[in-house]
């Protein structure tokens, strides 16, 4: 195929170098031009463009970009999306980092507000992922432990075509209904950035509760504050399946545990010291 990507941080690098190793011709593209890609370009192959470019001529479209960027998106560019080639959006919505959108606030889905901006229909996948997990953790298909991306969509055929990507690159691809049906793996959710399995993930789904994800959000937003942004993803993800009840026997879950906890205590203690020399 040939697939373009829209945004050039870990994500869109990430999904970047798998198509590329599925011999799929890769062109990404971000808002500060091809120039700045040249690192992308050497380590996964893909071909750096300007934004007008990415869209021309692909069979599918991946929007890696921060969810507000979404609105900025060029109607020029997403017209060049044929209508059979699928959008995914693989974007989280964090109010604290990603400045308030007022629809999402008072109850829209993330993704149907991301479908609303961009004036097409788009297949929700790969934003329950850590980068660090969707970067060294896939396994072939059979393999204990693969883990498993729910994909949400309302084309049958498009939600196919993006489920056998996914499976492509070494993750079970879990049909999770409808688009409306996305927010049971947003941020705050169960499932979100747990790295279950096949097995475990349905279960999850179904345990989703709006209201407590969306406070669960913005709970750990202001009590991780930067932390999270230094934090080793890999230990993060080993915190949120232990909160989730997935490692309670695993002695490197708590360690992890306990090391989050101190940092988030020593940034909070570095932050109190600046505010009083201040």
């Amino acid at each position: 195929m040939k697939i373009g990507i829209v945004g050039g941080g870990h994500i869109g690098s990430i999904l970047a170098g798998h198509f590329r190793k599925l011999q799929h011709r890769v062109l990404i593209a971000n808002s500060r031009g091809p120039e700045t890609l040249s690192q992308i370009a050497t380590a996964t192959g893909a071909i750096p463009v300007h934004v007008s470019e990415v869209a021309s001529g692909v069979d599918l479209l991946v929007l890696a970009v921060p969810i507000a960027s979404v609105a900025l998106l060029s109607k020029e560019m997403l017209a060049r999306v044929a209508a059979r080639s699928p959008i995914i959006d693989t974007t989280n919505y964090y109010p604290n980092i990603t400045g308030s959108i007022p629809e999402i606030d008072a109850g829209m889905v993330e993704s149907e507000w991301t479908s609303r901006a961009v004036g097409r229909p788009v297949i929700k996948a790969f934003n329950s992922i850590s980068a660090d997990s969707l970067r060294r953790k896939g396994l072939p298909k059979g393999a204990k432990n693969r883990i498993a991306i729910p994909v949400s969509g309302d084309d049958a055929q498009a939600k196919k075509l993006v489920m056998n990507l996914v499976n492509s690159i070494g993750f079970d691809a879990f049909d999770a209904g409808s688009l409306s049906e996305s927010w049971r793996y947003q941020p705050g959710t169960p499932a979100y950035c747990l790295d279950p399995t096949i097995q475990q993930l349905p279960s999850l789904l179904q345990k989703a509760d709006l209201d407590k994800a969306v406070n669960k959000r913005d709970g750990a937003a202001k009590m991780l504050g930067n932390v999270i942004l230094q934090f080793p993803q890999g230990e993060l993800v080993r915190v949120v399946r232990l909160s989730g009840g997935l490692d309670l026997f695993k002695p490197r879950s708590w360690v992890a545990l306990i090391r989050l906890i101190f940092a988030v205590m020593g940034y909070k203690l570095k932050g109190s010291s600046q505010h009083k020399v201040r």
